[in-house]
């Protein structure tokens, strides 16, 4: 049983709606494909989405997924589904800490451009670290292909605790001692070797969905794409070189000659669709709290925590959140020790009541994969040895960890590749 009926022009089957999926199909109507999005869950948006709280009573997003204004792919991205508006920030790189130990705050300010002066500035610099301390960084300005970061520089010291490992954890979603050389080297390089312009933090606002999933949902529609929610792909069949058709449990998809596929799903959902793929196959959590409650007039809208359980906390209008990357010690805690804890971090940095307000836990196990030299020697490129599939996802060769960045890119690629094809 055919579900599609056959159309003279070609069609992309993309396979996950996910920034990865979008943002391939975005860049694929732009150029006038006829594209088919097929999502299992009932919205898109895959690990970046948005939905409303019984116990908070608001929206909230599932994380706090940052982007930086270097980030060129999102904001091409953004530019084309008419959203570039929807990202907050900063008008100059500024990032807060608080030492929740001994209460001390501060505020990096990097230099606007590539030339980093401010290292030689007390009052923008970390306390009490020195010019030469930076200096010491450089070896990470380098490839470092399949090495650890603890082979590259020291993992210790004050620019260590209070910049650099809160800096490459929230990157990586890895301790950043045991991660990769070459990841954290490709994400210095293209923000603080580029200068303050390029790592202007950026929030999404109102949420996730409002500013990358509901405005690409829209723009596919308006071209014309047929976009399938709360289907999922069971298998793929193959014939010779090519897939030939997707199986969807009520009836099969058959590929014309010249019919691609995107598969822009996890690496698990990956390599249980293909045969023979390589994928990473270890993975780090991410925890995420959730607060109703306002931190306060004047309150910085991103502050990282030093000496805490938290890594970053963010104020928004109606509510304050937490993350913490590479949460496996502690995702499997009680849900409430978990939000008693992590509020404490928040109420000693805001300076807020000790009460508990309400709140959510949000536990992603397998958030991203483990950014360590082994695990990202295992990522697979966006061409398979099938001529008509391709791959797509944060998980793949993109030369960057799994980030948003790293997500649109690579739907990017899979979507030049099947554009040189034609």
């Amino acid at each position: 049983m055919a579900l599609n009926g056959r159309e003279d022009k070609p069609k992309v089957y993309i396979v996950g709606a996910g920034l990865a999926g979008l943002s391939a199909a975005v860049a694929l109507v732009e150029r006038g494909a006829s594209v088919e999005l097929i999502e299992a869950a009932p919205q898109a948006g895959g690990r970046c989405r948005s939905y409303f709280d019984s116990q908070l009573q608001q929206t909230i997003d599932n994380g706090n997924h940052l982007v930086l204004s270097g980030n060129r792919a999102t904001m091409a991205y953004l530019a084309a589904i008419g959203a570039s508006d929807r990202l907050a920030g900063p008008e100059e790189a500024r990032f807060a800490f608080c030492d929740v130990a001994s209460s001390e705050h501060w505020t990096i300010a990097p230099s606007e451009g590539p030339l980093a002066w401010w290292i030689f500035s007390k009052t923008r610099r970390v306390p009490g670290t020195h010019a030469r301390d930076y200096a010491k960084l450089a070896p990470l300005l380098l490839s470092n292909l399949g090495r650890r970061i603890d082979e590259i520089v020291a993992c210790e010291g004050l620019l260590w605790e209070r910049l650099m490992r809160p800096f490459l954890l929230a990157a990586l979603n890895t301790e950043p001692a045991e991660a990769s050389a070459e990841l954290a080297s490709a994400v210095i390089r293209e923000t603080l070797a580029r200068g303050g312009r390029a790592y202007r933090p950026r929030i999404a606002t109102p949420t996730l969905a409002a500013a990358f999933v509901e405005p690409a949902i829209a723009t596919l529609e308006r071209r014309s794409a047929k976009i399938r929610l709360g289907e999922r792909v069971r298998a793929i069949a193959f014939d010779g070189g090519r897939a030939s058709s997707l199986d969807l449990g009520g009836g099969q998809i058959a590929l014309g000659a010249d019919d691609r596929i995107i598969l822009a799903v996890p690496p698990w959902a990956a390599t249980s669709l293909v045969p023979g793929i390589a994928a990473p196959d270890s993975y780090r959590a991410i925890v995420n709290a959730h607060y109703r409650a306002e931190a306060g007039a004047g309150a910085a809208p991103m502050v990282g925590v030093i000496g805490g359980t938290a890594e970053w906390v963010f104020a928004f209008p109606d509510r304050i959140s937490v993350t913490v990357s590479a949460a496996d010690g502690i995702v499997d805690r009680d849900r409430d020790e978990l939000a008693r804890t992590l509020w404490r971090d928040v109420a000693a940095v805001y300076g807020l009541p000790a009460e508990l307000p309400p709140w959510q836990i949000v536990k992603e196990k397998r958030a991203t994969f483990a950014a360590t030299p082994e695990q990202a020697a295992r990522r697979a490129g966006a061409a398979t040895r099938w001529t008509n599939l391709f791959l797509a996802g944060d998980w793949t060769a993109t030369g960057l960890p799994a980030t948003i960045e790293g997500a649109i890119r690579s739907g990017h690629k899979a979507a030049e590749l099947i554009r040189t094809q034609w």
